[in-house]
């Protein structure tokens, strides 16, 4: 995979076609090939068209996504927007999540956690081998956050934001919540609210039930778990 890789760049192409360049390699593999399809995406400027049915990969590599089904386009934009949204089918998978990008701006040596900033709020993840100031890019699984209508007090969640409801699916057992995070303060970070980053929430529908969700319900959001994609330079 890596000489047909490099087979392709040796004439300098205009555009490169990768269509479904991991599917013959197993778990090992893959992650192996990763790490150099994520220097093509940050080193090159040669843009890329990558196919593929796996949102892991297209969640480490893709600026912007086209959702395809039955030959039809049904979404189309930036992935940090088309992964967020609840409306679509790509929300029904055990791995829906959705992509930030954000800012490294802080270190505690002390509990080794790394804080990132992205439009609308902050995060404490685990300690980044990263410089202050590096932009990374990090995925959270929509099971992996809930929401309570109260700011949680004691809590063994350190990630807790303001949020409001602004979609949702109904998934059997489950509901999928999409939010957008609120700023703590309106000059958080300075964005207009439809820059502000969005989140999923998978919780059960009891949980729904008893809460008494609906969009435009204002919400805290709990994020228990932050998995970083990849580091993506400094200054670009």
């Amino acid at each position: 995979q890596r000489v047909a890789i490099a087979r392709a760049l040796a004439p300098a192409p205009r555009l490169l076609l990768m269509d479904e360049p991991l599917a013959a390699l197993d778990a090992q593999r893959k992650s192996e090939i990763l790490p150099y399809l994520e220097r093509l995406h940050d080193e090159l400027e040669t843009p890329v068209l990558y196919v593929s049915h796996s949102i892991d990969e297209v969640a480490r590599l893709a600026d912007r996504v086209v959702l395809m089904r039955e030959g039809r386009i049904e979404a189309e934009g930036p992935i940090t927007e088309v992964l967020s949204r609840a409306d679509l089918p790509i929300g029904a998978s055990g791995d829906a999540g959705v992509v930030i990008d954000a800012r490294v701006v802080e270190h505690d040596a002390p509990y080794q956690l790394s804080r990132i900033r992205f439009p609308g709020g902050a995060l404490w993840v685990g300690g980044l081998d990263a410089p202050v100031g590096r932009r990374v890019r990090v995925r959270i699984i929509a099971r992996d956050v809930s929401v309570a209508l109260e700011r949680p007090r004691r809590t063994s969640v350190v990630n807790v934001l303001p949020a409001t409801i602004e979609g949702i699916r109904e998934e059997g057992a489950t509901m999928l919540l999409g939010l957008r995070i609120d700023p703590a303060t309106p000059d958080d970070t300075g964005p207009a609210a439809q820059d502000a980053a969005r989140l999923l929430a998978r919780i059960t529908r009891r949980s729904f039930d008893t809460l008494g969700l609906a969009v435009g319900e204002r919400v805290h959001a709990q994020v228990k778990a932050v998995a970083l994609m990849r580091g993506t330079g400094g200054e670009r």
